[in-house]
This record gives structure tokens, sequence and C-alpha cells, in this order.
């Protein structure tokens, strides 16, 4: 069972799986949800080596890696200190977060593009402009566009997996969890 923050992060994750040839469902892996980070330790407790035992990984983003390293000592699954502590019990940790892997594996430039293919470009044009947006760093403008809408966060989150994978970039922790499992 992997563990993933959110949906976008469960769409992300088994769209990787699936652009590498991987089926989840026969190789009776789940990917679930747990509705944000706070839940962690009680999706532990529940399935963890003092719930059904299950084996069990994961997914967070950097702000929540403290959240998911207590979780995990406090559920018996083990007591991770460090990062690579963490990884050894297979769960793993996106800087800042999985959009951020994603917009940093494609480049800004790409990203543009896959918005021009998708017919959001526009939109997003329209966004740099809005005061708060106007002038900053451009991996930040896609990042907050991304985000703003989680219709456009969840569609997204199979466009840019496809993309990565296709560009043999897939960020890191998606591409070392899929591994471990």
């Amino acid at each position: 069972m992997v563990l993933v923050e959110g949906i976008s992060d469960q769409i992300a994750l088994e769209t990787a799986a699936a652009c590498l040839g991987r089926d989840l469902d026969a190789e009776r892996v789940v990917v679930v949800p747990i509705g944000g980070a706070h839940a962690i330790g009680r999706f532990l407790a529940r399935f963890g080596p003092l719930g059904t035992g299950l084996r069990l990984a994961g997914l967070c983003d950097l702000r929540e890696e403290e959240i998911f390293r207590r979780g995990l000592d406090a559920a018996g699954v083990g007591s991770p200190r460090t990062r690579a502590d963490m990884e050894h019990l297979g769960f793993y940790v996106c800087v800042d977060d999985l959009e951020d892997e994603l917009i940093r594996a494609m480049g800004t430039a790409d990203v543009e593009a896959l918005f021009e293919a998708h017919g959001d470009l526009r939109a997003f044009r329209s966004f740099q402009t809005q005061p708060a947006w106007r002038g900053r760093e451009p991996g930040a403008q896609l990042w907050r566009f991304l985000r703003s809408s989680s219709r456009r966060n969840l569609r997204y989150a199979r466009l840019l997996v496809e993309a990565t994978t296709r560009q043999n970039a897939l960020p890191r922790p998606l591409d070392a969890l899929l591994t471990a499992v």
C-alpha cells in the first residue's frame, strides 16, 4: 500500500507506473490518498505493523516530512531520523512538493508548451499579469497557476508526469518510490 497526501499525488504515481509499463493492480499495489499529511498517523496505525501489517510506502511534501517521520515512529513502522532513513522505510519526500518537482524536471519552457498544447497558455499569460504575480520567477508562477484550480491540478498531474516520462526526466521521488514497490 502506497500512502500519498492527495488525489493529484495518486494520479501522478499511477500515471508514472502506467507510463513505465507497470500494472499496479496486477502487482497488488494500491495507492491511497490519505486526505492530507496530518492523516498519516491514522493510516499507518491502521495498516502498518501494529495494524494489518501491510507493507507500506509513501510520498510526502517537504513541509510534511516531519509529520510523516513522527507518524512512522508512532505506528511502529520505524524511527527515521534522516531522509535516507525514511527512504529505507519506503517513504519519499518531494522538494518542495510534487508539482514543483515536475516543473523543475520539465523546465518552464516545456511546461508552458504543455499549457499551450492543452489550451491553457492564454489563461496562464493572463495570470502572469495579475499584480501579485507580475515579475515573479516563472517556476513560482507556474506552480501557483497549477494550484489555483483543483481541476487544473488534477489534470496536469497526469499530463506533467506523461511528459516527464517521455523526456526520461521523471522526478526522483516518484521514480524511487516506484522502484521501491
